[in-house]
């Protein structure tokens, strides 16, 4: 355990941005999970209306460092990619 006053305040404000990145991190695969569901159940305009909840939440992680901005963008991609192929199909 630290000994300096510097270095338990250190630990104490990475307990604290751990489980606000926890919280993030989650946030985004439980945003992941529901579109995939969506996508499964085939319901196109579901679909889309999550798409934009989950492209914005992509958006927000990386700009608080929880995902690097090309995997943000290349999951975006593939994503949007099956949303587009599932309204074609129905439509």
């Amino acid at each position: 355990m630290a000994n300096h006053v510097s270095s338990l305040k250190r630990a104490k404000q990475t307990v604290k941005k751990t489980e606000i990145n926890r919280a993030n991190k989650s946030q985004v695969r439980g945003s992941l999970r529901s579109l995939r569901e969506a996508l499964t159940k085939g319901d196109a305009k579901a679909a889309q209306e999550q798409y934009r909840k989950t492209a914005s939440a992509l958006d927000k992680s990386v700009q608080k460092g929880i995902l690097h901005d090309n995997t943000a963008s290349r999951y975006k991609s593939r994503l949007n990619a099956r949303v587009k192929a599932l309204a074609t199909k129905t439509a």
